[in-house]
């Protein structure tokens, strides 16, 4: 499984016509992804085939969130559902290094019937394993994107498979600093099938890049070839 991070209606076009199977849509990806506005929501849901999961994130400060934060999250949750999403995508941690309870059990109340990402979130904890570890006792949780903590992706392979151990339910999706010269080795050192892209299939390697058809078409072969 192949998802891609979109921020306009032309890059979910693109995504889908090079065999991707999932968008992740974001606004202002070089804040690291924020939720994106209702119309360019229900617009992007209309204008393609493939699922569509929606970053629920209000600012780039921290994955530390109010009371008042956590229920603006939970109305953009809302909306999203009624929008027509796939899922959602978010990411809580309290002043510990630990993921919050409170406010994960709180978004969760809303989430019902669509997919689940708990993101890179996951990364900024003490120890990524005990975080999946606490994540799958939430059946609701579908998915976990990580490279396995801070750092060089490749140097976090072995916590990427201790995570899969502990998975449980949960669909461990590899991504952040992946791209074409450690894809094959991610894939052989590692169990996991789903695979996530963002700046590493744009132009210059950066937010503000094209998607570049290529790169992708490339990229979605190499995984499936091998899958």
């Amino acid at each position: 499984m192949i998802e891609v991070i979109a921020m306009t209606i032309e890059d979910a076009k693109k995504i889908e016509a090079c065999g991707a199977d999932r968008i992740e849509l974001v606004s202002s990806l070089s804040e690291g992804g924020l939720t994106p506005s209702w119309a360019l929501i229900r617009n992007i849901i209309k204008a393609i085939k493939i699922p569509v999961n929606i970053m629920i994130r209000p600012h780039s400060k921290s994955f530390i969130y109010t009371d008042e934060e956590i229920a603006i999250m939970k109305e953009d949750i809302i909306i999203a559902k009624e929008l027509g999403a796939n899922g959602v995508v978010f990411g809580t941690i309290d002043e510990n290094g630990s993921i919050c309870i409170k406010s994960l059990e709180n978004l969760l109340k809303v989430c019902a019937g669509i997919d689940i990402t708990f993101h890179r979130a996951i990364d900024e904890l003490k120890n990524p394993i005990e975080g999946i570890k606490i994540l799958s006792n939430y059946p609701q949780i579908t998915n976990v994107l990580t490279s396995g903590g801070k750092g060089n992706i490749l140097d976090n392979i072995s916590t990427i498979n201790e995570m899969i151990r502990y998975r449980k339910h949960i669909n461990i999706m590899i991504g952040g600093g992946l791209k074409f010269s450690n894809i094959k080795q991610i894939m052989k050192n590692t169990s996991a099938n789903q695979y996530h892209f963002g700046t590493a299939i744009r132009y210059n390697g950066t937010c503000w890049g094209e998607i570049d058809d290529k790169s992708l078409k490339m990229l979605v072969n190499i995984i499936k070839e091998r899958s």
